[in-house]
């Protein structure tokens, strides 16, 4: 599998996280570790996954697998703070965060998390709250409790329900609240672990209900509520990479484009399998009006692009990117290929403007360079040659090439009107003369040419009109 095909594994993950889906999001990020195991990010989102299903030995797992990846990643020591929090080791937890903001000083997750571990530290040093079962049920249940419930053959069933484990979690501490007396499920533990007799099928008890705890304080109950460390949510992380980029955009911004290239050039030593930084470097070369530099850079860029299955968007902003370099240099057929290849990747309307612009501007700039007056009065004799041979047809054609050289010349298209007339085209032979008349309005041979046409056509008082304004002029 490909990085790209972990990273939609982590994108899922993150979606199903986000709604409580939490088995699905650990396959999901599992998946995406099996696919790229050198990427921190989905150890850290894993072991959120983990803390929040209250699986905390194995969301401290992927915790210390993250920091062993990259120990310069923040959210890594806030996640081993948390699980080691969740345990209630809590120096080992205040020691992590300690870690963490000994790099990253002032962060905030960080600074949250280690009070967090102070304070819960002082309150079970200080002994069980009124809220709390006693240190009896501490010793009857401990850190096993989780894998006493699920080695049992009734009590296994409720293991699927996230919020079931979390209370039993919770109940390994000793940590008796409200809301685990309210379920019928924490009850049935109650009678398991004090070996107290089981109900029947039919729900009747051989014996009397053991009685129920006392009530809890509503004060205490939400301060412990409180106390207990709160699963992280998973966020995108921001990349070094990224961050190298961002620093890029702005110095670009700030057209200091020397230290732009140098933040580009940082950010594809730290991610080398993103074309979009390639792409950055680029826009800095058109800028500058480095032309060669920025088609190269879009080529390397089309090349990593091409080997990590990157977005055919992104693919598609290089290719018009090199476009527009190719484009700025009057080198119209690789810039008409390159914004081709872009609506190829991915349709967009702008730069389907800029590609039919850009066509009739290569139109343009063709019949300009291909005008050329000595070679236009050579084609132009060639096909006097022709007419007088009453060769009609080769003569239309060297007076049609005489007119491509030299497309202003109105002698030139009174002699292609005269060579049309005689293969009868009178409709073209009327459009060349009035061009020429365009061109000339003082070319007398023109209105007689277009006077004789028009009586051709039978539109003899047009005719009249030809004939009196060349009359007028001569």
């Amino acid at each position: 599998m490909t990085k790209a095909e972990a990273e939609k594994f982590k994108a899922d993950g993150n979606k199903a996280l986000m709604a409580n889906n939490l088995s699905e999001a650990i396959e999901l990020y599992t998946k995406a570790i099996n696919a790229d195991g050198t990427n921190h990010v989905y150890y850290s989102n894993r072991s959120a996954a983990y803390l929040k299903q209250g699986n905390a030995t194995m969301a401290l797992e992927d915790a210390n697998s993250c920091i062993g990846l990259n120990s310069e990643f923040s959210k890594g020591y806030s996640r081993k703070g948390a699980a080691l929090h969740s345990l209630k080791r809590y120096n080992d937890a205040i020691a992590a965060y300690e870690d963490g903001l000994s790099k990253f000083a002032g962060d905030a997750a960080l600074t949250k998390g280690l009070n967090e571990a102070k304070r819960d530290k002082e309150r079970a040093e200080a002994g069980p709250s009124m809220g709390g079962a006693g240190p009896g049920f501490n010793n009857l249940f401990g850190p096993n409790l989780l894998a006493k419930v699920a080695a049992h053959p009734k009590l296994a069933s409720y293991m699927s329900d996230a919020s079931f484990v979390e209370k039993i979690n919770k109940l390994s501490t000793g940590n008796m609240s409200e809301d685990l007396i309210g379920d019928p499920r924490i009850m049935e533990v109650l009678q398991v672990m004090l070996g107290m007799p089981e109900k029947d099928e039919g729900g009747a008890s051989s014996s009397a209900p053991a009685p129920a705890p006392a009530a809890v304080p509503k004060q205490k109950t939400e301060e412990h509520k409180k106390a207990e460390p709160e699963p992280m949510e998973v966020e995108e992380e921001t990349e070094p990479a990224v961050l190298a980029k961002l620093k890029g955009n702005k110095l670009y911004s700030q057209k200091k484009f020397d230290e732009a290239l140098q933040a580009y050039d940082e950010a594809i030593s730290l991610d080398g399998t993103s074309m979009t930084f390639y792409i950055n470097k680029a826009a800095v070369y058109l800028t500058t009006k480095q032309y060669e530099k920025a088609v190269e850079m879009c080529k390397e860029g089309l090349e990593v692009g091409k080997a990590n299955l990157a977005p055919f968007e992104e693919r598609a902003k290089a290719h018009a990117r090199m476009g527009k370099a190719y484009q700025v240099q009057k080198k119209y057929e690789e810039a008409i290929e390159c914004y081709k290849n872009a609506q190829l990747e991915s349709f967009d309307k702008g730069v389907q403007r800029t590609l039919k612009n850009l066509e009739l501007e290569k139109k343009k700039a063709d019949t300009l360079a291909y005008q050329d007056d000595d070679k236009a009065e050579e084609a132009k004799a060639r096909g006097n040659d022709f007419f007088r041979e009453k060769k009609f047809g080769e003569a239309v054609k060297e007076y049609e090439e005489a007119v491509k050289r030299a497309p202003k010349n109105a002698i030139i298209r009174n002699n292609l009107a005269a060579a049309l007339c005689k293969i009868m085209d009178f409709n073209g032979a009327k459009r060349e003369i009035e061009l020429a008349l365009d061109l000339d309005p003082e070319y007398v041979k023109a209105y007689a040419r277009k006077g004789d046409i028009e009586i051709t056509m039978k539109e003899y008082h047009k005719a009249m009109d030809s004939y009196k304004k060349g009359l007028a002029l001569d």
